[in-house]
Formats: structure tokens, sequence, C-alpha cells
């Protein structure tokens, strides 16, 4: 088995710039290291459990396969700041037939983000007899 230590996602945007200028500043994601310079520097940021490095640049957008999933306390909490913040919400907060709560953004190349709210209530918080 391999013993991993540590993980990141790797997203190349298409502007570097402005996606940092969306992880770091729109959603306000906290810097772990940053490393190279120029437009093309690579900043890492914390994502919870693990890390989202955009460094990098890419001629065409992330497949529409790639998509974040970002576990937060409160996701109506959520929509109110990142509406402020003005990023735009593809769909607005949702309770879905599994229990958890979510809400869809996307970054500026198009990646879509769900950040989710696990009620306390959920199974993934609590399984009786376990």
């Amino acid at each position: 088995m391999v013993h991993v230590l540590s993980s990141r996602t790797l997203l190349r945007p298409t502007d570097p710039e402005r996606s940092r200028a969306f992880y770091g500043d729109a959603l306000g994601l906290s810097v772990y290291r940053e490393f190279g310079t120029g437009a093309e520097r690579g900043t890492v940021y914390f994502l919870g459990g693990g890390f989202l490095e955009v460094s990098g640049r890419s001629d065409t957008p992330p497949s529409p396969a790639l998509q974040l999933w970002l576990q937060v306390a409160d996701v109506r909490a959520a929509h109110a700041e990142l509406t402020e913040r003005g990023v735009e919400v593809v769909r607005e907060p949702l309770r879905e037939p599994w229990g958890l709560i979510e809400m869809w953004i996307a970054d500026p190349d198009g990646c879509r983000i769900v950040l989710v709210e696990v009620p306390d209530d959920h199974p993934i918080r609590y399984r009786p007899g376990i």
C-alpha cells in the first residue's frame, strides 16, 4: 500500500492572477505556501484536510470533470459572504435528497465548486449502533 503523507489538487488556470484573486480574495482561502516568481508563480492554499495548488498556466480551462467539494460549517452564511464579495452563485443552497445542503459556484475558468454543509442529524456525523 502507498503511504500518503500529504496531498493536493493541482489547478493550471488560463489566467493565474485572476484565479489567485478568486481563491485568495473572493473565497478567502488561506495561503499555505508560495513559490516561484512572476505571473505564473505557484500559490498553495489550505483546503480543509488537503491543499489546492494554483500554478502555471493552461491554454484551455480544466475539464468539466474536475470539481471541488468543500465542506463548510454553514452554507447559508457562506452564500451571504460570497455574494457580498461578488462571487456568482451557480445554484442557491438546497437540501439534497441525500440530506446534505449544497450550493454551487464556479471559479473564473468554470471549474465547478460545491460548498457542502453536513447537518447535525446526517448519517455522516452519526451512525446509530456503530
